[in-house]
């Protein structure tokens, strides 16, 4: 089975890591969410409803980002130095999908599932 994109990276078998993954990825969709809704609050004087809305599902993302990285942390043997540049990943914006991309990179979620065909 090829993939379709050879430059996709492949997803990690284990469900704690494709969580991880998902996570990261919907923590950066409401940063963003977040930072459009205060633009238009606070600088555009529009609406609230941006912040209203993003706010809490973003502080939701953000727990759960930070929950998942350490699950995976214990689960996957992460040292301190990479346990800490995961969870620092959540605050700066949009930093979780680079972060879940290199662990993808490095296999650091588990075997991904294109080794597990290939194998």
């Amino acid at each position: 089975m090829t993939p379709s994109n050879p430059q996709a990276l492949p997803m990690p078998e284990s469900r704690l890591g494709r969580s991880f993954v998902a996570i990261a990825v919907v923590e950066a969709v409401t940063w963003t969410g977040l930072l459009a809704g205060m633009l238009l609050e606070h600088v555009l004087h529009v609406t609230d409803l941006g912040v209203s809305v993003f706010g809490p599902l973003h502080g939701i993302a953000f727990l759960i980002y930070g929950a998942l990285a350490l699950a995976c942390a214990v689960r996957f043997r992460w040292g301190l130095g990479l346990t800490l540049v995961a969870l620092i990943a959540a605050v700066p914006p949009l930093t979780t999908i680079p972060m879940e991309r290199w662990l993808r990179r490095r296999e650091r979620l588990g075997a991904s599932l294109r080794a597990s065909v290939d194998a």
